[in-house]
């Protein structure tokens, strides 16, 4: 996919109404406060997302490549700039964003090494890795790239992918079945929504027999 990027927050932007988060890097939250080098707090979050903003707007469209899809029902891809620079390396590199070893695999650990060592952004001061501030702080989490889809945001993916609480079953229901508009889907359990049939078969769920 490629286009005109708008941005959501520091690894996350839309395209043509899709959302899509940065693969194997994390970046501050939007409410996210960090220290500067004298101890001042600033707002990392806010201010990841203006230099990606700025970032992006150099080197228009932007081309991502996906790799994956997450809990919350956003695509996850790698993003190249027009020019071909990557956005994930340049995020971490200027200490605006951690390489994410549980997704990446240390894919971005030389740029954050680097930008470490230069004591850029994130780096000058003290900050909470995003995914422990997250923890921490659920109820702040309110970005609308954080908030589950099926609120308006996806269009188009209306099929509930449920868990039983007693099997453990995986089942999805569609529009029109019997128990759809009862059924309710909480992503912190693992349930999720899908945009096809074949999408939630190839996931590994099975259709609901009413």
């Amino acid at each position: 996919m490629q286009g005109r990027a708008s941005v959501i927050d520091g690894d996350t932007v839309e395209i043509a109404g899709k959302r899509i988060r940065f693969s194997g890097i994390d970046a501050p939250e939007s409410r996210q406060y960090c220290e500067d080098a004298k101890g001042f707090e600033y707002s990392c979050g806010r201010r990841a997302a203006q230099a990606l903003d700025e970032f992006l707007a150099a080197s228009r469209p932007l081309h991502c490549s996906f790799v994956d899809r997450d809990h919350y029902g956003r695509l996850v891809g790698n993003c190249e700039r027009a020019d071909g620079h990557s956005v994930q390396r340049w995020l971490v590199e200027e200490g605006l964003a951690l390489d994410w070893p549980r997704y990446s695999n240390g894919a971005y650990a030389a740029e954050q090494a680097t930008a470490k060592a230069a004591r850029r952004d994130l780096w000058q001061g003290r900050f909470d890795q995003p995914w422990d501030w997250r923890a921490a702080n659920a109820d702040k989490v309110d970005t609308i790239s954080e908030r589950p889809i099926g609120l308006g945001l996806f269009r188009g993916c209306s099929i509930k992918g449920n868990i039983a609480i007693n099997s453990g079953e995986r089942i999805y229901h569609v529009p029109g079945q019997e128990h759809y508009s009862e059924t309710k889907i909480s992503p912190q359990y693992g349930e999720r929504w899908f945009c096809s049939e074949q999408e939630a078969q190839t996931a590994g769920w099975r259709k609901a027999r009413r």
